[in-house]
């Protein structure tokens, strides 16, 4: 991507779109900068083959789908004063952005969009795509489509990656069971989200670039990969864990603040269920794994010492260290300061 003089243009015109849309004041103007976000993605996700293509002809109809409902609801907001009336739209507004960033029970397109595409579009879309829809969400919430949304995206995101074998899918329907998360945390306020969402964003960094870095797409791919070493298979092991918020990895920081602001609000039954979600999603990240410490166990010693010369996988040695390690950094900081 970053050798294409042409993507880099796109990726801007991407970035500069979120911007417009989150820092106006305006709906017409949010709906301009989503508006520049679609169509400067659409070339950066159509690289020649036929699944990105396919992918890209979905997200557009998709996105081109939620747009005209958000056009016509703010549309309507602004000439309608009448107070029913105005909810209505609201509601309308609200479920336009649950479509565009994927959340259930509008997710469906989301895990086939994800399957055609390459890791680094498919990172794109799992972070910085959530971003201007997300802030929109919270100028708007609706409590009773906000808690409908956590349910179904937490139940979702955890049984649906059960019997996935693409990656690519299994990571979707990861994100949409974060994506529960995020809403709840966007619930408790925009810094908590803004916390979950860039701890999030970094370990799915982690990940792809992981299976980026290895040209892996699929679950048997793996029985292979984790024959080279015990560094790199623990390593992954600990960012499966650490992504699915197992205490004491990193990942487990922005759930155990949104489990305090749930507990301080006493929502217990919704809390119970959220962290019964989760524990399923931790089940589906430990099956990737069997491979490597439980079925045809062999290592080619020989090997160890010529797989850390490269410098993407130092990057990817750095990173690990800091997802599987960084909540005993945060918490030395935090008791030194």
């Amino acid at each position: 991507m970053f050798n294409n003089s042409s993507k880099i243009m796109f990726l801007l015109i991407l970035m500069m779109g979120t911007i417009i849309s989150i820092s106006t004041n305006s709906w017409l103007s949010t709906w301009m900068g989503l508006e520049i976000n679609l169509l400067s993605f659409i070339p950066l996700m159509s690289d020649g083959k036929l699944m990105s293509t396919e992918s890209s002809l979905k997200y557009f109809l998709i996105q081109a789908l939620a747009s005209s409902m958000f056009l016509f609801s703010i549309i309507l907001f602004l000439l309608n004063s009448n107070e029913i009336m105005n909810y209505f739209m609201e509601m309308m507004i609200f479920s336009s952005l649950i479509l565009k960033v994927g959340s259930a029970p509008f997710h469906f397109w989301f895990p086939n969009v994800m399957e055609g595409l390459s890791w680094m579009n498919a990172l794109i879309l799992m972070t910085w795509q959530k971003i201007a829809p997300l802030m929109l969400i919270s100028y708007i919430i609706n409590k009773p489509l906000i808690i409908m949304s956590i349910i179904f995206s937490t139940l979702i995101g955890a049984l649906g990656g059960l019997n996935q074998t693409s990656l690519q899918k299994l990571m979707s329907y990861s994100s949409i069971n974060h994506l529960g998360w995020m809403l709840m945390a966007l619930y408790g306020g925009n810094i908590l989200w803004l916390i979950y969402f860039l701890f999030y964003s970094f370990l799915s960094f982690s990940m792809v670039f992981f299976f980026y870095m290895f040209k892996i797409s699929h679950i048997n791919q793996l029985f292979s990969l984790f024959f080279y070493s015990k560094i790199l298979k623990f390593f992954f092991f600990f960012n499966l864990l650490s992504l699915g918020g197992l205490p004491p990895f990193l990942g487990f920081l922005p759930k155990w603040m949104v489990i305090q602001m749930l507990s301080i609000n006493n929502q217990l039954f919704l809390l119970t269920f959220m962290l019964m979600m989760t524990l399923i999603t931790l089940y589906f990240y430990i099956r990737l794994t069997y491979s490597a410490f439980m079925l045809n166990y062999y290592e080619i010693n020989w090997m160890n010492y010529c797989l850390y010369k490269n410098s993407k996988m130092m990057m990817f040695m750095n990173i690990s260290f800091i997802s599987s390690f960084g909540l005993f950094i945060i918490s030395s900081l935090y008791f030194l300061f």
